[in-house]
């Protein structure tokens, strides 16, 4: 059953299997295949959390897409119509003091979009 944030964001218990896939994808470009099935086999088993978007942006260091980007404008259209978001799919990159968005990115920004202050449910190891 989704779970409702403040700012009315619908959300899925569960991460959807296609969002693993797409991580497993990004993943392999960063790290050998051995590191992303002990990465994916982590987040698999890592229990859902929640954090603030602002915080989760701040920690990525990557910018805010704008509501012009296809993706955006379709994670947007979702939360207009109730329906439920996957939690975001994060690696801590502690080398180098950030984190990775493994898979969530375009969601991420849509919601940001209504409130910088909402909470994101996702899953981080």
């Amino acid at each position: 059953m989704p779970k409702k944030n403040q700012a009315g964001v619908e959300w899925l218990s569960e991460v959807s299997k296609h969002d693993y896939n797409s991580a497993a994808s990004f993943l392999g470009l960063l790290h050998r295949e051995e590191t992303v099935k002990k990465l994916m086999k982590k987040l698999k088993r890592a229990r859902v959390t929640e954090f603030q978007a602002k915080d989760i942006f701040r920690a990525s260091q990557l910018s805010l897409l704008g509501a012009t980007n296809a993706h955006v404008e379709g994670d947007r259209m979702k939360i207009r119509e109730g329906k439920g978001l996957s939690p975001v799919l994060l690696v801590r990159d502690e080398p180098h003091g950030k984190v990775v968005i493994a898979d969530g990115y375009h969601r991420l920004c849509a919601i940001y979009q209504f409130a910088e202050d909402s909470v994101i449910r996702c899953k981080i190891i």
